[in-house]
């Protein structure tokens, strides 16, 4: 493939920005090589400056579950931004967007509409301090929830890529109040509410693991942490920024009927546009300004063009069959990658929820961080960068989720096993 304009954007991009990227994933730095720039999407396909055609598996790291582009999405949008693209002002479809959420997530009655995940995340957890009047938290190695200072201990995601379990610029005393367990292993929260009883405010979680690849939860684990919480005054924070209106029109806490006291949310409420939320049970969510007493606030929370991208998309998912077709493209599409790296016998397992996926250069099962970190990462490398060349797009980390969307088709999956086949080839 050619790629002298990537290359010489990249250069220049080094000169003026950390690194050359604006989130430190985009480096390729744990995968080797220049990472193209990207100059346009069209459904289940980007094209990079130099020309280069790609089946897209990356879906802007999730929320494009309509692919790029989607015409309900781009009509709005359009008309919009020819009304005004911010008000630092209530718009009426703030209400609409909100009463949508409100009626797919179970246990969300109240919403308050934020910039990014990052901000939702630390909302919540700020939230659930107030509320309970404890410092304490609880989250599990290798789980993301944005760059917040106090959750960026033994964080996944572009952290864990990186080596970095935590990050430097975090005061000790700080990071000191977040008690770190291990996801699917309830005995290490149990031990961390017995070594703190009375102080801890909440237990924050991706019901299904997304930031050390697609790790689900054990059976009963999820349960269990709920019980906990419960039994012991805490709050239980579900981070959908991921999972919500991707594994299911209810997120995960619908598909594994769970009720959290707090949700977070992502992009995917705007149709890929910079917006997050958090809501949940009417009582916790009086405590947020100007009802109460934990105060946040954001010029752009609410922004128009997120707003209205985000509603045109969910009502696209609220129509009938949608999830039950993502579901289908994805197990045709993790059983074909399984086959593929059986035919070459390369050491492999393929975690699936819904419509995400992570192949790990692992013999498996993955379940947990560890399970993650025993993976074959220079072997990934290799493996995608053979996938650029056959023309995939795929995250440039083992340690992250692929995506399905509604744009693909069976003949894009097709085309997918087939050239992961002649990718595979290359590595015996």
């Amino acid at each position: 493939m050619q790629r002298s304009k990537s290359e010489a954007l990249f250069a220049e991009a080094q000169k003026y920005i950390p690194g050359g990227v604006n989130s430190p994933v985009r480096s390729f730095k744990s995968v080797g090589g220049t990472p193209p720039f990207i100059a346009r999407g069209q459904g289940a396909r980007v094209w990079d400056v130099d020309g280069n055609e790609y089946l897209d598996y990356l879906g802007s790291w999730g929320p494009l579950v309509l692919g790029h582009s989607h015409p309900a999405v781009v009509e709005v949008l359009k008309k919009t931004a020819e009304g005004g693209t911010s008000f630092g002002a209530p718009v009426e479809q703030e209400v609409e967007l909100a009463k949508i959420i409100c009626g797919a997530l179970p246990s969300v009655e109240s919403v308050r509409l934020v910039s990014s995940g990052t901000e939702a995340c630390m909302s919540a957890i700020r939230l659930a301090r107030a509320f309970t009047n404890r410092d304490k938290i609880i989250k599990f190695a290798g789980c993301y929830h944005g760059h917040a200072d106090g959750l960026l201990v033994k964080a996944g995601s572009g952290a864990l890529t990186h080596g970095i379990p935590t990050s430097a610029g975090v005061p000790e005393s700080y990071a000191s109040e977040t008690l770190v367990a291990e996801y699917n292993d309830i005995g290490s929260v149990e031990r961390f509410f017995e070594a703190n009883p009375n102080a801890i405010a909440a237990i924050i979680i991706e019901p299904v693991a997304g930031n050390m690849g697609v790790v689900p939860p054990a059976n009963g684990f999820l349960e269990a942490i709920q019980k906990i919480t419960k039994d012991n005054g805490a709050l239980l924070i579900f981070d959908e920024v991921i999972t919500g209106f991707r594994v299911g029109p209810n997120g995960a806490q619908g598909l594994y009927s769970i009720t959290p006291d707090i949700t977070t949310m992502g992009k995917i409420i705007g149709g890929g546009l910079p917006v997050g939320a958090y809501g949940g049970r009417k009582d916790v969510m009086e405590m947020v300004a100007p009802l109460g007493a934990m105060y946040q606030a954001g010029t752009l929370s609410g922004n128009p063009l997120a707003v209205n991208a985000g509603i045109a998309t969910l009502k696209e998912l609220q129509k009938p069959g949608i999830f039950e077709e993502l579901e289908t493209l994805a197990v045709q599409l993790t059983d074909g990658l399984t086959k593929a790296f059986q035919a070459v016998e390369i050491p492999s397992t393929i975690n699936r929820v819904g419509s995400m996926f992570t192949g790990f250069f692992n013999a498996g099962p993955v379940a947990g961080l560890a399970h993650a970190q025993g993976s074959d990462t220079e072997m990934y490398g290799r493996y995608f960068h053979a996938m650029q060349e056959q023309g995939v797009y795929i995250a440039p980390s083992q340690f992250e989720a692929g995506f399905v969307s509604t744009a693909h088709t069976e003949a894009d999956i097709d085309a997918t096993i087939e050239k992961a086949s002649k990718a595979l080839s290359t590595l015996r």
